[in-house]
């Protein structure tokens, strides 16, 4: 399986007086989509740190369809586009408890080498862990 389903009830701070989540905020959400993403293969971003490898986002789109509100319950869909090399690329769907596609995006994320701060390849065990799926 190359994506992940997760769940996120907004809160009322990430919301403006009318009770619709701040554009901003959607950032956020794929920012858990992809963190659960890799911890369903047993990785975290702390462990991957401490690796020394970090993973800056270098790239970020987002299209917007309809509002989420305060107390909805999201599901986030975050699913690979393809084997990583230097970088690594999700999509991302965004719905609400109604099924209906709230936002949808990609981000681009680079591997780093944290003691050299220079770009690096997508770390083996990761590669390894995604060799057993399709994509």
């Amino acid at each position: 399986m190359n994506y992940n389903e997760t769940s996120i009830r907004v809160r009322y701070g990430e919301t403006d007086q009318m009770g619709v989540v701040y554009h901003g905020n959607y950032a956020a959400y794929f920012e858990v989509g992809r963190t659960e993403w890799l911890r369903e293969f047993g990785l975290s971003y702390s462990g991957m740190e401490a690796d020394g490898i970090m993973m800056p986002v270098v790239s970020l789109a987002i299209n917007y369809k309809s509002s989420a509100r305060y107390d909805d319950v999201l599901k986030v869909k975050t699913t690979l586009k393809k084997m990583p090399t230097a970088t690594i690329e999700f999509e991302y769907e965004l719905r609400n408890e109604s099924d209906v596609i709230l936002a949808t995006g990609t981000t681009i994320l680079a591997f780093i080498n944290k003691e050299r701060n220079r770009p690096t390849r997508c770390p083996k065990y990761l590669l390894d862990k995604l060799h057993n799926y399709s994509l």
